[in-house]
């Protein structure tokens, strides 16, 4: 990816700070003790009503009143939290901080508890056909491992958080497609989906990671799943790699086969004493090396063909 295009995405995706609302703790407490509490009031109000009714003194009805709007009040302000989950607390649409401690909790009965997993969550996103840097059409997905680490940017940056990052997921899919081929039959040490998959992740994931800042989500993992040519290039893509590949193949061959012959030009030659030593003019030498890269080089067995002329003719 240019250093262009991580600009213009970066441009496109900064939020101001004026705009953010990040989280930060709220008053709230363990409700135990209120919980306990509660359950004192609701039996003092019941023995006020015994009581009131066999003495018949209004202190006991006005005690039970304050008894029972006492239980309704503590009632309301508890709410529990699971491990792993938060509550963010408002205030007549004011956020007022946000409760992660699990159990069971109190706070100002007047918050609005809304409560946010904050587990590890995955999704894999629908497999798109798009083109590839060299206009091949592909098909491609990924895994997204995600969680939220600020439930108020989760909460108030984005209208729904878990929408916001499967959409922005399947762009930053795509975008990634298009910004690299799907395979290199040059070896020029491009980068390419299929060739270096670990970088393309890496790079999948720091994209997706600056795409979902705004909405406190924090990307733990991006990884291409589903990789392949569309099927009206697949066969034709296939038989260009099976192409490069022979032509590779052929090409270490002959490099390994022109050693040869020349190791074996080089020890007929030399020899081991001056009795072993071989010489060639230059149209033998040449007959030689064409027979031994043919022998060599050949895909097919060899039929050898012995030569079975005078002597003199080699003298």
């Amino acid at each position: 990816m240019s250093h262009h295009d991580a600009d213009s995405t970066r441009s496109a995706f900064d939020v101001p700070e004026n705009y953010l609302v990040r989280e930060h703790a709220g008053a709230a407490g363990a409700g135990v003790g209120w919980l306990i509490a509660a359950v004192v009031s609701a039996i003092g109000a019941i023995a006020c009503v015994v009581l009131g009714g066999a003495t018949g003194n209004a202190v006991w009805w006005i005690l039970f009143v304050v008894l029972i709007i006492a239980t309704v009040v503590i009632a309301a302000s508890m709410y529990i939290i699971k491990p792993n989950q938060a509550a963010v607390l408002t205030l007549f649409g004011d956020y007022r901080g946000t409760d992660r401690a699990p159990g069971l909790r109190i706070a100002n009965p007047l918050y609005v508890k809304t409560k946010i997993s904050v587990r590890v969550r995955n999704f894999t996103t629908t497999t798109s056909k798009v083109n590839d840097a060299n206009g091949n059409p592909i098909h491609i997905a990924a895994v997204v491992v995600w969680r939220v680490v600020d439930t108020a940017a989760a909460q108030f940056g984005v209208e729904d958080f878990v929408d916001y990052v499967r959409i922005q997921s399947e762009s930053a899919v795509r975008h990634m497609a298009r910004a690299y081929p799907y395979d290199s039959f040059d070896n020029s040490g491009e980068t390419t989906l299929i060739g270096e998959p670990q970088q393309v992740n890496e790079d999948l994931l720091a994209a997706l990671q600056e795409r979902v800042d705004a909405a406190g989500i924090n990307i733990l993992e991006a990884r291409i799943t589903d990789l392949s040519y569309s099927a009206e290039v697949a066969e034709a893509m296939l038989r260009r790699q099976q192409a490069a590949a022979i032509v590779a193949g052929r090409a270490q061959i002959v490099e390994g086969a022109v050693g040869m012959v020349k190791q074996a030009l080089a020890g007929l030659e030399d020899g081991s004493d001056e009795t072993a030593e071989v010489h060639l003019d230059g149209e033998r030498r040449a007959a030689f090396a064409a027979n031994l890269m043919t022998v060599i080089a050949s895909d097919s067995p060899t039929n050898p063909v012995v030569n079975v002329g005078s002597d003199s003719q080699y003298g």
